[in-house]
């Protein structure tokens, strides 16, 4: 390996590459045999990472062992099948492969001469899944993005350049009055973001409560949008959850697109995490009305299972991402000029990027719409199960969803952040706590292709064995 050689020869790459596909296979094999959490003592992990000075030099394929040994040791497990958290997946092996193609490939995707297949493929899958969530093939734009986060801010520009059309050239100082949006209390917190990063402030999010069900209360919708009328300020988007990360609720879409159309502001849904229920038919209709969105947030990274991040933001206006992004150069590739082609970085946020939908492209290739059905239907029944034993072992269910998220409590009062610390702690699994309407839950979700109902049962048992340790603690 000669100095200052970044690629290597030959020989060091053959080892390189059977090392690092040793190492991801051992960790597929044994990641659901160890602790799903690890040890938590900061001096330890920065004295591993600080041992690496960058002084001398070290074997590449040592290189990959050191990290692969600490990311073993110093990691909650996301893709561990009793992992009951955040939306975070067991990645399909697929993903692996095509995320290691591409940074071996290194598309550029800024410009369309530069990466026709990959531009392509990508342009595909964006018409698929929206035919999947009901909107016509031919009225189907959108662009991928690194998350539900950059979709969602994608959403709060197309917004402001739909209701506001000197929005792209003037910006909100432009409009006569200040411009509000409505989500639900309990939408993702990405939308306050968004506001803030497009220059309205967080103020400019009017959260709206919730009913019983904790759905968006509709009635409350309309209220807020006439009262800020009528106070000279300007409604431009309302949006919808589709999967509310607390609780798994779907919002009443078709009731939201009603008020928005009679409102005449843009209709957002964000499906970053139960959009995958399109694709198993016989959940098709938890998502009725999401065809009537003017845009959609749908993440491949959570319930498809791809590794992080694949977002895609869906739009039915086919004019909307080029009114709001397109900016002229006189450097970037020209090559493409007079085809029928979109360039990347007239259309979307990002302007260099990787091919994200490269490992959703060849997930799909592998599985097929119903391998992800399948895969969709299992952790429905999962979470079923896991509904049903905590019902049985005397835990309070309080979210009604279909899709796999449950959140409980202890009717006795047992302390759920106690149960969860000390569920997490114990190693066996990993739980959450959230709030619903001022009410504090344990939270679990079936995040995992692979989990089985063996699993169910150990976080039963897990759970039931905490909450007796935390009402002795209690006395």
């Amino acid at each position: 390996m000669a100095s200052g050689d970044l690629r290597f020869d030959k020989k060091t790459r053959e080892e390189l590459w059977r090392v690092t596909a040793a190492e991801i296979e051992r960790y597929f094999s044994h990641v659901d045999e160890g602790r799903v959490t690890p040890e938590l003592v900061p001096e330890k992990v920065r004295a591993a990472v600080e041992a690496c000075d960058f002084r001398s030099r070290m074997n590449p394929a040592d290189a990959v062992q050191f990290l692969a040994s600490g990311l073993s040791r110093y990691q909650t497990h996301t893709p561990h099948r009793r992992y009951f958290g955040l939306f975070n997946p067991s990645p399909a092996s697929m993903g692996v492969a095509a995320d290691a193609l591409v940074a071996a490939f290194n598309p550029q995707l800024a410009a369309w001469s530069h990466s026709p297949l990959a531009i392509e493929i990508e342009a595909h899958l964006i018409r698929c899944f929206g035919e999947k969530f009901g909107y016509l093939r031919g009225g189907v734009d959108g662009t991928f993005t690194s998350g539900g986060a950059e979709a969602n801010h994608t959403a709060v520009l197309t917004a402001l350049t739909s209701v506001f059309p000197r929005f792209s050239s003037e910006g909100a100082r432009a409009l006569a009055g200040a411009p509000v949006m409505y989500c639900s209390s309990e939408s993702h917190h990405s939308f306050q973001k968004a506001a803030m990063l497009c220059g309205l402030g967080r103020g400019a999010v009017r959260l709206i409560g919730t009913d019983s069900r904790y759905r968006i209360d509709t009635a409350s919708l309309a209220r807020a949008i006439t009262a800020d009328r009528k106070a000279g300020h300007q409604p431009f988007l309302a949006v919808a959850t589709v999967g509310t990360t607390n609780a798994g609720v779907i919002d009443p879409l078709r009731e939201v697109a009603d008020i928005a159309a009679r409102e005449r502001i843009w209709f957002h849904a964000d499906a970053a995490w139960g959009g995958a229920a399109a694709l198993a038919p016989e959940m098709r209709g938890l998502l009725d009305g999401i065809e009537l969105a003017d845009s959609i947030t749908f993440d491949a990274h959570k319930w498809l299972s791809v590794p992080m991040g694949a977002g895609l933001f869906l739009t039915r206006h086919g004019d909307i991402l080029d009114r709001t992004f397109r900016v002229e150069t006189a450097y970037m590739p020209r090559e493409a000029k007079g085809l029928d082609v979109v360039d990347p970085h007239l259309h979307s946020m990002q302007w260099s990027r990787r091919f994200i939908g490269a490992k959703v492209f060849l997930a799909l290739l592998a599985a097929g719409w119903e391998g992800y059905a399948a895969a969709v239907r299992h952790q429905a029944a999962m979470g079923r199960l896991l509904r049903r034993r905590l019902h049985e072992n005397g835990w309070r269910v309080h979210n009604q969803t279909e899709l796999p998220i449950c959140c409980f409590t202890d009717p006795d009062g047992a302390g759920p952040h106690e149960i969860a610390m000390h569920v997490v702690a114990s190693g066996e699994a990993w739980i959450s706590t959230t709030v619903l309407g001022g009410l504090t839950a344990l939270r679990a979700c079936i995040t995992n292709f692979a989990t089985q109902e063996s699993d169910i049962e150990a976080l039963i048992v897990s759970l039931d064995a905490a909450r007796e340790q935390v009402r002795r603690l209690a006395g």
